[in-house]
């Protein structure tokens, strides 16, 4: 696990400065800690910071050359197949190996077979290849995007970077707002698709990797090396499907568990880190490893109980971190510093406190995320199939409905039934990629022109698009699936990939997703939705799978997702956080935000008119961003 910052020049007579990428790389050395490289070869130059993973020498150490020093690699990930692939294609006999990485098996599998070895990858990944032959840039990202790798074309020539912070430090780059990202940001407390909070920063979306030519100016091509295929396959013998899956479980965690240094697994108490928490324990037939959780005072956000039920049960030595709501006013600014965007979603600071305790026992963490995307555990995909019947009922019927649900008092309880009510009625009028849109929006359309003086001279896309481009884009017929793939898309690779990256790797910690390897992954999207949500029962195959493993408590119970209980702590705790920093004389320094519709927002959440809670911590988080960036300067020399 690594960072890494490199130039490529238009004009091919133009040598890149190598001084300048090791001074930008200086700011990701939380990415790895460990050891420090460089290389130029004429309008090339690259540095790399290196988290020591596997094979812990220096002959490990990037980036790394060929023979003849024709091709030179930055890597930043995990390949779990790496050891397979240097058998498969007999590289040990046909090249001079110096170390026992997955980075070597990589330079010389491009030198075998050209850009298209990426196809071969198991794993996560952000690589930048140059080819000194062809003149020629690859810079590419993993299928489901859990590395980041970001870029700008400025001054004729190509930047690229691991964060965002290193590239707001190019000598004379002039960061801007960028609206287009702004206007997303607000509908889902994210940045979707290759945008981010600066006009020109890019980033490689998922699947895809980024060609650049030079000679006299940059070319780049963007090319989609690989799109999932979803099927609608209903297996005859169900059991014989659960076998499939328990087994591909388990050989993805025993791939993911090479490691040269500690392992541990984030344990929320849900049903996919607790199946990781078995599998590694049944692996390596010993419970001798660390597991973390998060824990809340507040009973309807605290599953640290679940946790604790787990690691009884398998014997691991289990940590709880319990979060206050001082643990947020402390960490707030920190997390956003790291993660460079606003950015809201209420477990990154959770996540990155765990993290913190962790780094005193571990150097990787297994994550249970993409449970949810491959085995269908959102509610929105039960609200799918429930609204499906809903719309056959009277239009008066539904009009009354609505009424009823409109009229329910605001509760401040995590998932509460007024919430889910209130946001099944209010889409379930729209065809099926709007509709699962809706669960997702924070502000509306309508209300973003309330909030934000961005429109006079644009009309951005309105952000549901995004969602039904993608579910429109997906080569099938079952409406599950694509709601799966679009969900992969945005929701998993632009945000909860955020969240889990960056704040992992503040303290120097590598993240891997068992449930995004891709023999599983491919299993699972050839099933039917029907399949995977049978009788409407969300996890219906992973919880076949691990019923007779795993405690009945852990089956049965619902899921209930890492959040924090920002509606209730925004009445009491934080409350002088979000006036201080939504106050008139901090908005005026933000042009574009409407401070008496945000001191609407505020007056409804407080008078129990409305729970606000995610608008508001949208905005708060907005704020504090746009202060670090554009008012404080952070990262400028």
């Amino acid at each position: 696990m690594c960072g890494f910052v490199g130039v490529l020049n238009g004009d091919i007579k133009k040598s890149a400065d190598r001084q300048v990428t090791e001074s930008l790389c200086k700011s990701l050395v939380h990415r790895g800690p460990d050891d420090f490289g460089s290389f130029s070869d004429g309008p090339y130059a690259v540095s790399h910071q290196r988290l020591k993973i596997i094979d812990l020498s220096k002959n490990a150490n990037q980036p790394m050359q060929n023979a003849d020093k024709t091709i030179s690699l930055v890597f930043n990930g995990e390949i779990y197949n790496f050891k397979e692939l240097k058998a498969k294609y007999s590289l040990a006999q046909k090249f001079k190996f110096r170390s026992k990485t997955d980075t070597e098996v990589i330079l010389y599998l491009y030198e075998l077979l050209g850009i298209k070895f990426v196809n071969e990858l198991n794993g996560m990944f952000a690589i930048a290849i140059w080819d000194s032959t062809k003149k020629q840039l690859f810079l590419i990202r993993d299928r489901f995007g859990i590395k980041p790798l970001f870029y700008t074309i400025f001054k004729n020539s190509i930047w690229f970077a691991s964060e965002i912070k290193s590239l707001l430090k190019i000598p004379n780059f002039e960061r801007k707002v960028c609206f287009e990202a702004i206007h997303h940001y607000f509908s889902f407390d994210y940045i979707p698709d290759d945008l981010t909070g600066f006009e020109r920063i890019k980033e490689i979306r998922p699947g895809f990797l980024l060609e650049a030519k030079t000679d006299s100016y940059i070319e780049i091509k963007k090319i989609q090396y690989w799109k999932p295929k979803y099927g609608d396959y209903k297996p005859r013998n169900i059991k014989t499907a659960i076998d499939d899956i328990r087994y591909l479980i388990k050989e993805s965690v025993k791939s993911q568990l090479i490691s040269d240094v500690p392992v541990g697994v984030m344990l929320s108490g849900g049903l996919d880190s607790s199946t990781i928490t078995y599998m590694m324990s049944q692996i390596q037939n010993s419970s001798d490893f660390h597991t973390f959780s998060i824990g809340f005072d507040e009973k309807s956000f605290d599953e640290s109980r679940y946790a604790e039920i787990v690691s009884k049960d398998t014997g691991t030595k289990h940590h709880n971190i319990k979060i206050t709501p001082q643990s947020i006013i402390d960490n707030i600014e920190k997390c956003l510093l790291y993660i460079d965007e606003p950015y809201a979603d209420g477990s990154a600071i959770p996540t990155y406190l765990l993290s913190q305790k962790a780094k005193e026992y571990v150097t990787v963490l297994l994550s249970g995320e993409g449970g949810d995307e491959v085995f269908a555990g959102y509610d929105t995909y039960r609200a799918y199939n429930v609204n499906k019947i809903y719309k056959k009922f009277p239009y008066f019927a539904k009009k009354s409905i609505k009424t009823l649900v409109n009229q329910l008092p605001s509760s401040y309880a995590k998932l509460s039934f007024d919430f889910k009510a209130k946001k099944f009625v209010d889409g379930c009028n729209y065809d099926v990629p709007v509709s699962h849109y809706m669960w997702r929006e924070v502000f509306s359309e309508n209300d973003k022109r309330k909030l934000l003086d961005i429109y006079k001279n644009s009309d951005y896309m309105p952000s549901y698009k995004l969602f039904e481009d993608c579910f429109n884009n997906i080569d099938t017929k079952d409406e599950l699936n694509k709601l799966l793939y679009t969900d992969f898309s945005y929701h998993f690779a632009d945000d909860l990939m955020i969240k889990t990256d960056r704040m992992t790797m503040a303290h120097s910690i590598e993240a891997r997703v068992p449930f995004t390897d891709i023999k599983l992954f491919n299993y699972l999207s050839n099933l039917s939705g029907e399949t995977k949500l049978y009788h409407n029962n969300s996890k219906y195959l992973l919880k076949q799978a691990m019923e007779p493993f795993l405690p009945r408590q852990i089956i049965r119970k619902k899921k209930i997702g890492l959040e924090i209980p920002y509606s209730k702590w925004f009445l009491n705790e934080l409350k002088e956080l979000l006036l201080d920093n939504l106050s008139l004389s901090v908005l005026k320094k933000v042009p574009f935000i409407n401070a008496d519709y945000v001191q609407q927002l505020i007056n409804e959440h407080f008078n129990h008119k409305a729970d606000r809670c995610r608008e508001l911590w949208g905005l708060l988080n907005f704020v504090i961003w746009y202060r670090l960036y554009f008012i404080d300067k952070a990262y400028t020399d």
